[in-house]
């Protein structure tokens, strides 16, 4: 009943059911029962989030021994996590709380913004740090002359400007459609749900191709990545002291990627071509993997994996003892 209560809302604001001005998230309909419990959980996991990333960020702002590419690099990646899980957190917890999960038309063509930018930033920022990872392996005499302040600053801002650029096309085209429909099986609101609510697939076109321009754009990233990584093993092999490195800066830069990749493919695979017979609590966690795993994970791998950073917390941590 809540639910048809809502669907007559969003048709009644306009005479024309291709205006809707209003979203329900049906995504929420199993977490009735216990949305108590999912908020006090969610809330421990959010603030762990903050926490880590945060913490992680602090340090290497504050300390000057830690002002070196790599680690601005792994600041730009962590305040991207924050980006984008706050994007879904706050939202995700009210709704647990409320009698009605509802998002409006503008605060969900922002969140689909926010979630698709902080994906896109994601890879964005990790074929930059896989850059700077060859440059330091297999080019260390040129690594300062081409690392420079200026170069490290124009790569940070490719990384967060590229995906901004084209997400702000493709939710433009998104905003000019008219819609039918105004439920979305999700717990947020994803860019190409709501295409899929139009009224004509004649008028999606222009979002198709511009859907498929951005995941060319994001392959090629992808085939960067891969390049660089295999001159940084071939070079490797060759030196004791450089397979050191690699396995001190390299490791952790691959499991990040390795789990963005794998949460992200499954989403979008389940996204395009999977059953809408799975049980929604599984349908939930497959959408919200790349927002749950990576923005925990990727903190404390580098965090304990990477030496300076390491010694840096165990020194606080000795200090705090004494």
């Amino acid at each position: 009943m809540r639910e048809i209560y809502f669907m007559n809302l969003c048709c009644l604001i306009m005479d024309n059911v291709s205006f809707v001005r209003i979203f329900i998230l049906s995504g929420f309909n199993e977490t009735i029962h216990y949305g108590v419990t999912l908020f006090a959980f969610t809330s421990l996991y959010y603030s762990l989030i903050l926490f880590f990333n945060i913490s992680l960020v602090m340090i290497i702002v504050l300390d000057e021994n830690l002002h070196e590419p790599m680690y601005v690099l792994l600041v730009s990646f962590c305040i991207n996590g924050l980006y984008g899980t706050t994007g879904f957190y706050p939202k995700f917890l009210l709704d647990l709380l409320s009698s009605s999960q509802v998002i409006s038309y503008e605060g969900c063509l922002i969140q689909a913004f926010i979630m698709y930018s902080f994906a896109c930033s994601d890879l964005s920022i990790l074929a930059v740090m896989a850059y700077d990872r060859y440059l330091a392996i297999c080019r260390p005499l040129h690594y300062h002359s081409f690392m420079t302040k200026r170069r490290l600053s124009q790569l940070v801002c490719f990384s967060w400007l590229t995906p901004l650029c084209i997400l702000s096309i493709n939710i433009i085209l998104t905003s000019k459609l008219k819609l039918c429909g105004s439920k979305i099986q999700k717990l947020f609101c994803v860019n190409w749900i709501i295409v899929k609510l139009a009224c004509s697939e004649a008028d999606t076109l222009s979002n198709s191709i511009f859907a498929y321009i951005t995941i060319v754009i994001y392959v090629c990233h992808g085939f960067f990545i891969t390049w660089t990584y295999m001159h940084l093993i071939k070079t490797c092999a060759r030196s004791k002291d450089d397979r050191v490195k690699f396995m001190q800066t390299c490791v952790p830069h691959l499991v990040s990627l390795t789990t963005f990749l794998t949460v992200i493919l499954i989403d979008v695979m389940y996204m395009r071509f999977g059953s809408a017979d799975l049980p929604q609590s599984l349908q939930n966690f497959i959408a919200i993997e790349f927002l749950l795993i990576p923005p925990v994970m990727n903190p404390l791998i580098y965090g304990f994996k990477l030496t300076k950073i390491r010694n840096r917390i165990l020194g606080l941590v000795g200090v705090r003892r004494k």
